[in-house]
C-alpha cells in the first residue's frame, strides 16, 4: 500500500513539472493572442486563423568548417599578419 501510494505521488508530481513547461503551440497562441489586440470579432477571427497556421520561419542552414572557412577567407581579403589571424579567428569561431 506503502509502495503505491509513493508511486502515485511521483507520477502526479511529474505530471505538474511537465504541464508547467509550455508548448510550442502553447507559445504561438500566445503571441498571436498579443498580437490581436485590438481586434474584434470577424477580424479578430480570421488574423488568428492566419498567424495560428502559419509556418514558422525556416532557420538559416548552418555553414560547413569548409563553407565558414572559405566565408572568412573571402571576408579577410585585405588583411595581413597579426590583423588576418584576429579576423580569421573570431570570424572561425562564430556560430
Amino acid at each position: 500500500m506503502k509502495t503505491l501510494f509513493i508511486a502515485s505521488l511521483i507520477l502526479s508530481l511529474s505530471g505538474a513539472v511537465y504541464a508547467a513547461e509550455p508548448t510550442a503551440q502553447q507559445n504561438k497562441m500566445k503571441t498571436c493572442n498579443a498580437d490581436a489586440a485590438g481586434k474584434k470579432g470577424d477580424e479578430r477571427k480570421a488574423f488568428m486563423k492566419e498567424c495560428l497556421s502559419a509556418k514558422p520561419a525556416a532557420e538559416a542552414p548552418k555553414l560547413t568548417q569548409q563553407d565558414k572557412m572559405k566565408k572568412c577567407n573571402a571576408d579577410a581579403t585585405g588583411k595581413k599578419g597579426d590583423e588576418r589571424k584576429a579576423f580569421m579567428k573570431e570570424c572561425l569561431s562564430n556560430k
